[in-house]
């Protein structure tokens, strides 16, 4: 399926004002691939699929969201917009936003923000502003910004992010005929799980299709959905998670409730783990991408979920170049040889 954007495709879907004027990159329409050996690895007997959302066009699922706000922000004559980032919302908002002829400010936690997402940014001309403090502290100061001044919030605070974000969720039936039993997906600032509730929820009144158990996976140090309170200082390697006081942290929890699942945690060891595994099936992630998956390997082999006979979603968010730190990291140095054929064949044969 050609992609023509996901406002073009799902207009009539989605909540847009008359006066919003389509700004789009073709975002949308990314694949579903099956993971069978994967799948065998976690016990077998179940499909699963990688909806990879790290092949959109700024690498992330943010581009969803991010057509709907800057088209519904352009329509009104907005001239800026503002955001608060662990990375992938920056890049995509700059983006967007520039795509728009319009001026983005992105505020980020000081330190806390990977290499390739922040180059993704710049390079679209944002004008990045770092502060001491967490993307919590960078969220409160944005939404006051955009209460005083004429500038737009394109953080998931806004409602037509959501609208955006949910066409994931329409995809996902379309390609399979019917939802999943089981979709599993990292939770940060938690928008993205209410948007894919959302968007089954409405699919399921329009064509009776039924609707997925969500598991949604936090990262341990960061995990105050299963904790049940913010947490003043997050910390883990995977840096889009890594937010302590989720703006949708209410409808996340009702997401979980309503559709018989639950929100986890997993360590940063299993999320990296996880990463490897996903990876050696053709799928390269960023870090917090892995988080959905490593929560349901959690559930499988710890013998708490059954899911023989199912099929099971699991949503990739953003592409492994947004955060390839983390490999090079633990990498070994690559191996140098003369350059001669006789070295080479020795060394690989």
């Amino acid at each position: 399926m050609a992609s023509i954007g996901v406002i073009d495709h799902y207009r009539s879907l989605l909540e847009l004002p008359a006066y919003a004027r389509t700004v789009t990159l073709l975002e949308g329409s990314t694949p579903l691939i099956p993971l069978p050996a994967l799948a065998e690895e976690l016990g077998g007997g179940f499909e699963l699929f990688a909806k990879f959302e790290g092949l959109n066009p700024t690498g992330s699922f943010k581009d969803r969201g991010m057509t709907v706000a800057i088209s519904e922000a352009a329509g009104r004559g907005v001239k800026a917009v503002i955001c608060a980032s662990t990375g992938n919302t920056a890049a995509s908002a700059a983006a967007y936003a520039t795509r728009a002829g319009m001026r983005a400010v992105v505020i980020i936690p000081e330190g806390k923000v990977a290499a390739g997402k922040l180059a993704g940014a710049v390079a679209y001309g944002a004008q990045v502003i770092q502060i001491h403090g967490s993307f919590d502290d960078a969220l409160t100061l944005v939404l006051r910004l955009s209460e005083r001044q004429s500038i737009a919030l394109v953080n998931s605070l806004n409602p037509y992010r959501l609208e955006g974000q949910k066409t994931a969720a329409f995809e996902i039936c379309d390609d399979l005929g019917a939802a999943p039993d089981w979709l599993c997906l990292p939770v940060g600032n938690a928008g993205n799980i209410t948007a894919y509730w959302m968007g089954f929820r409405q699919y399921h009144g329009l064509k009776s299709s039924g609707l997925p158990r969500i598991l949604g996976v936090q990262a341990a140090g960061s995990a105050p959905l299963v904790l049940g309170h913010p947490v003043e200082k997050p910390e883990t390697i995977a840096t889009a998670i890594r937010i302590g006081r989720p703006a949708r942290g209410e409808q996340a929890l009702q997401a979980a409730e309503e559709s018989h699942g639950q929100i986890m945690a997993v360590t940063d060891d299993e999320i990296l783990a996880m990463q490897h595994r996903l990876a050696a099936s053709g799928v390269w992630v960023e870090p917090a991408s892995a988080a959905g998956l490593a929560g349901l390997a959690n559930q499988l082999l710890a013998g708490k979920l059954d899911v023989r006979g199912k099929r099971v979603v699991a949503v990739c968010t953003g592409h492994g170049l947004k955060d390839p730190d983390i490999i090079v990291k633990y990498m070994p140095a690559p191996r140098v040889l003369e350059a001669n054929l006789s070295a080479l064949e020795e060394a690989i044969l």
